[in-house]
C-alpha cells in the first residue's frame, strides 16, 4: 500500500492539472461575437415593445439574431412610450456619453398623433443626428420611417413620410423606408388600439429591420 500510495497520488494530481486546463479551455472566451461595440435604438413605444413582454420587442428579437450570427455587438434599447422627436432631443446628450457604433432612430409616430408641425419634426431629427455625428463622425445611422393614417389630411400624412427619405439622402443615412411594413393596419399583429405591435407583429418588425441592420453590422 505505502508503495502504491506515490503512484496514486501522482495519478490524481495529474488529472487534478488536466482536468483544470479542459476547465479552462471550455470556459475561455472566444474572440468571435465577443461583445466589443454597441447598437442603440432611440425610439418610442414601438420600441420600447408596449405592451408586449421585453424579450418580444424587436430590439430584443435583434439581439437574438446578433448572437446567432455571432456579431461582435451589444443592443440598448433606448425606446421611451409616449417619446417625441423634442423628447428624444433632449435626451440624446444622456446617451451619447459612452460610446454607440450603429444608432436605430425610431422616431415622429407621435408627433404624427398629435398633429405636431412636421418642419419641427424634421429639425427635431436633424438636431439629433447633428449631435450623433459631431460626437463620432463615424457612427452609422439608420432612420426608421414611420406612415400615419390620413386623419389629419392627406398631405400632412405624406409630408411627414417624406420627412424620412430627406433626411436619410441629406445625411448619408440608411432608410427603412415604413417600420411596420406588413404589420401597420393588420388586426391580427396589432394590439387592440390598432397602433401597437403583437408579440407576432414585432417578429415582423424584426425580421424587416435586421435585413437592413445585418450587412451593416456585418462591415463593423
Amino acid at each position: 500500500m505505502k508503495k502504491t500510495m506515490p503512484a496514486i497520488c501522482g495519478i490524481a494530481l495529474a488529472l487534478c492539472f488536466f482536468s483544470r486546463a479542459l476547465f479552462a479551455q471550455s470556459s475561455a472566451p472566444t474572440p468571435t461575437g465577443t461583445p466589443t461595440k454597441t447598437l442603440v435604438f432611440l425610439g418610442d413605444s414601438l420600441t420600447a415593445g408596449l405592451g408586449v413582454q421585453a424579450n418580444e420587442a424587436f430590439p430584443a428579437l435583434i439581439s437574438e439574431k446578433i448572437r446567432a450570427a455571432r456579431l461582435p455587438f451589444q443592443i440598448e434599447n433606448a425606446g421611451l412610450s409616449g417619446d417625441t422627436t423634442a423628447g428624444a432631443l433632449r435626451r440624446v446628450d444622456w446617451l451619447l456619453q459612452r460610446p454607440i457604433d450603429v444608432l436605430v432612430i425610431e422616431l415622429g409616430g407621435n408627433d404624427g398623433l398629435r398633429g405636431l408641425p412636421v418642419k419641427a419634426l424634421k429639425a427635431n431629427l436633424q438636431a439629433i443626428i447633428d449631435k450623433v455625428k459631431a460626437k463620432n463622425p463615424g457612427m452609422k445611422i439608420v432612420i426608421a420611417g414611420m406612415q400615419i393614417p390620413p386623419n389629419l389630411g392627406a398631405e400632412y400624412a405624406a409630408s411627414l413620410e417624406r420627412v424620412y427619405a430627406e433626411l436619410a439622402r441629406e445625411n448619408n443615412a440608411v432608410l427603412i423606408p415604413f417600420l411596420l411594413e406588413g404589420v401597420g393596419g393588420h388586426r391580427d399583429l396589432n394590439q387592440s388600439d390598432m397602433i401597437h405591435p403583437t408579440a407576432a407583429g414585432h417578429r415582423i418588425v424584426a425580421d424587416l429591420v435586421w435585413r437592413t441592420l445585418e450587412p451593416i453590422l456585418r462591415k463593423g
